[in-house]
C-alpha cells in the first residue's frame, strides 16, 4: 500500500486573511489614485492660471515641506531645530523671491535675515545638546527645500526689457513637473519589465539603469510635444536638453532623499498625502532638478540665444 500523501487544507481564516489583504491593497490603490489625481490637478491648475496662484500654492508647499524636513531631522537625539522659525524663514525666502521677480523690490530679502539672525543667536540661550547640529540642519532646510522652490519664481517670472511689465512663463515650470512624472512612469514601467542592472544598489536597489533610460526616453519624447506647440521660448534641442537635465538631476534628487531616509531610519517623510507619503516624498526629485534647470536655462540664455 503506497504512502498516503499529506492533504493540503485551506482554512476559512486563511481565506478571510487573503480577502482582507486584497481589499486593503485595492483600497490603498484607490486612495493613492485619487490623491495623485487631485495633486496633479491642483498643481497644474495653479501653475497655468497665473503667477499669483503659482506663488500662493508653492509658498504653502514650501512651508509644509520645510516643516516636514525639520520634523524628520528632529527625530535624531542630537537635533532640535525650531520648526516654526525655520519654516517662517523658508516661506519668507520664497515670498521675497516672488516679490522681487514681480515688482523688482529687492529689499524684500531683508525680511529673510531677521529669522536667520534669530536662529543663530537663540542657540546662545536655549542650552541645547548640540547647537551646531541645529544650525546646520536649519540652514539645510532653507537651502535644500526653500531655495529650489524659490527658484521657480526666477524661472517663470521675467521682466520685459525697457518696461515695467513682466511676462509669466507657465510652460517651463509645468514642463519640469511633467518631465519628472514622465521619468518616474517610464522608469517604473521599463524597470519592472526588463530592469536587471541596479542604478544605485546601496541606496535604492529597486532602481535600474534600464528603467532610468526608459524614463529619459519618455521625458525627451514628451519634450517634443512642448517644442511642437511652443518654439518661441526654446528650440527643439533646448526642450530636449531640459528634459534630459530634469531626468538626470531628478534621479539624483530622489536618491538624495532616499539616502536621508535611510540615515534616519524612516520609510516616508510624512503622511500628509494619503497613499503617497509626505511632501518631501512627492517633491524630492524637483529639489535638485529645479536648481539644475535654472542653471541650464541661464547658460542657454547667455550662450545660445
Amino acid at each position: 500500500m503506497g504512502r498516503q500523501l499529506p492533504v493540503c487544507t485551506f482554512r476559512k481564516t486563511d481565506f478571510n486573511f487573503l480577502i482582507n489583504c486584497m481589499n486593503a491593497k485595492v483600497k490603498n490603490l484607490i486612495v493613492r489614485a485619487i490623491t495623485g489625481a487631485v495633486f496633479v490637478a491642483v498643481l497644474v491648475s495653479a501653475i497655468c492660471f497665473g503667477y499669483a496662484t503659482m506663488g500662493l500654492l508653492f509658498a504653502i508647499i514650501t512651508g509644509l515641506s520645510v516643516w516636514e524636513f525639520c520634523s524628520v531631522v528632529n527625530t535624531r537625539e542630537d537635533v532640535d531645530t525650531n520648526r516654526t522659525i525655520v519654516t517662517l524663514t523658508g516661506v519668507c525666502l520664497f515670498a521675497a523671491t516672488w516679490f522681487y521677480c514681480v515688482t523688482g523690490f529687492n529689499k524684500a530679502f531683508i525680511l529673510t535675515l531677521f529669522p536667520i539672525i534669530y536662529l543663530i543667536i537663540s542657540e546662545l540661550y536655549l542650552q541645547q545638546k548640540s547647537p551646531v547640529n541645529n544650525w546646520a540642519y536649519s540652514m539645510m532646510a532653507i537651502l535644500y527645500v526653500a531655495l529650489p522652490f524659490s527658484l521657480l519664481n526666477v524661472i517663470s517670472i521675467k521682466s520685459i526689457a525697457n518696461t515695467t511689465n513682466i511676462m509669466y512663463d507657465y510652460l517651463t515650470p509645468l514642463a519640469i513637473f511633467v518631465f519628472l512624472w514622465a521619468s518616474d512612469t517610464g522608469a517604473y514601467c521599463v524597470g519592472s519589465l526588463i530592469g536587471k542592472h541596479p542604478l544605485f544598489k546601496r541606496i535604492s536597489p529597486n532602481k535600474s539603469w534600464e528603467g532610468s533610460v526608459g524614463g529619459a526616453v519618455l521625458a525627451i519624447g514628451i519634450s517634443m510635444i512642448f517644442a511642437h506647440y511652443d518654439t518661441s521660448l526654446y528650440s527643439t534641442l533646448q526642450w530636449a536638453g531640459m528634459a534630459l537635465v530634469v531626468v538626470v538631476f531628478g534621479t539624483w534628487g530622489d536618491l538624495v532623499e532616499s539616502l536621508m531616509k535611510r540615515q534616519l531610519g524612516i520609510k516616508d517623510s510624512g503622511n500628509i498625502l494619503p497613499g503617497h507619503g509626505g511632501m518631501l516624498d512627492r517633491f524630492d526629485s524637483s529639489l535638485i532638478a529645479i536648481p539644475a534647470v535654472a542653471l541650464y536655462l541661464a547658460i542657454c540664455e547667455s550662450y545660445f540665444r
